[in-house]
């Protein structure tokens, strides 16, 4: 095998020379990885610790970056509070290292879901790939950005990549069965979830996928269980209860949709519980103005999340496509429709 130039000078790079930073950094990645609530708040403590180790260690920075990001793509933290953080911690680390690919791939996260500044987002993550091609990450986060700009078989390829550089992810795994479903093929999906439910079968975001692929197959009973099985991991988690209230409309169970909607606004008296989650909830009963009212509230805090990569192609929004209304939105967010 012959290196590079730049493969040697990534090979021989030196990130921190104090260990216990670097146990620190690896113990948040790993909360990280989890997905979770508690999991973001302990990567976030992990690395602050880090950072108090060695103020110049550039890749605890660019993980703070994600954990201060995904707490508010997962509707657990106000966008508005969090994303602002997400980008300060991103500059950071691009202020230590400009040529750290995990930083860049940071910003760029930040500059598609809250700054909706596509074209921005795509030269940060094709950047990070061009100075890491092996970081998984900047391809699974650049395949979502492709979606939602309407390139699914650039997106597919990306997304491929982050799999075979990381096959044991949970998030690129499971997000593998989110393509099959928002493509339709929802056999596939439920097959790729049940993979990914092997590899950590309280993986919360692994049941969503599935309660949805079994919904949009006309199995209720089995969706309805997986939405449940993610609200007794996660008892006070917007997004599954919005996922369950969903699969109680689509199944024509009105009042138990409706139970949820009121769950959900006793629940916004106690947490942050993000706009976007009632939106599914209308559209799949049929209230399409009520739809409407929340997603522009959704666009209004950027708690739209992940939901603006596959906006244009998800099934939960099908009845709300031919709206005008749909179209002035996409338009606001930089989507061409």
């Amino acid at each position: 095998m012959r290196l590079t130039g730049e493969d040697q000078k990534r090979m021989a790079k030196s990130y921190t020379t104090n260990p216990e930073a670097y146990r620190l950094y690896l113990q948040g990645r790993f909360w990280l990885s989890k997905r979770s609530e508690e999991g973001f708040n302990k990567s976030i403590d992990f690395f602050q610790q880090a950072i108090a180790k060695d103020p110049n260690y550039a890749l605890a920075y660019s993980g703070l970056a994600d954990c201060y990001s995904l707490l508010a793509t997962y509707g657990d933290v106000s966008p508005r509070e969090t994303y602002p953080r997400a980008k300060e911690a991103a500059l950071k680390a691009l202020e230590i290292d400009n040529a750290l690919a995990e930083a860049h791939a940071s910003l760029a996260y930040v500059k598609t879901l809250f700054d909706l500044d596509w074209s921005g987002g795509e030269r940060e993550f094709q950047r990070a790939i061009a100075l890491n091609p092996s970081y998984a990450n900047a391809h699974y986060w650049y395949a979502g950005v492709l979606q939602a700009m309407g390139r699914s078989e650039e997106a597919t390829a990306e997304q491929k990549r982050a799999l075979e550089l990381d096959p044991l992810s949970l998030s690129i795994n499971r997000d593998l069965g989110a393509a099959f479903y928002l493509a339709r093929q929802y056999d596939q999906a439920i097959e790729q979830e049940r993979k990914t439910l092997e590899l950590d079968p309280n993986f919360i975001l692994a049941h969503s996928y599935l309660g949805l692929a079994y919904v949009q197959r006309s199995m209720y009973k089995e969706g309805i269980a997986e939405c449940e099985k993610e609200l007794v991991i996660s008892p006070s988690n917007p997004y599954a209860l919005a996922e369950l209230g969903y699969a109680y409309a689509l199944a024509g169970r009105r009042a138990e949709a409706q139970k949820v909607l009121d769950q959900l606004n006793q629940l916004s008296k106690h947490k942050y519980v993000p706009a976007m989650s009632r939106v599914g909830i209308y559209s799949g009963l049929g209230e399409k103005d009520k739809a409407f009212e929340w997603l522009e509230k959704s666009y209004e805090e950027r708690s739209l999340g992940l939901t603006v990569n596959f906006i244009q192609v998800s099934p939960a929004y099908d009845g709300l496509r031919s709206d005008p209304r749909f179209t002035n939105l996409l338009r606001r967010m930089n989507l061409q429709p």
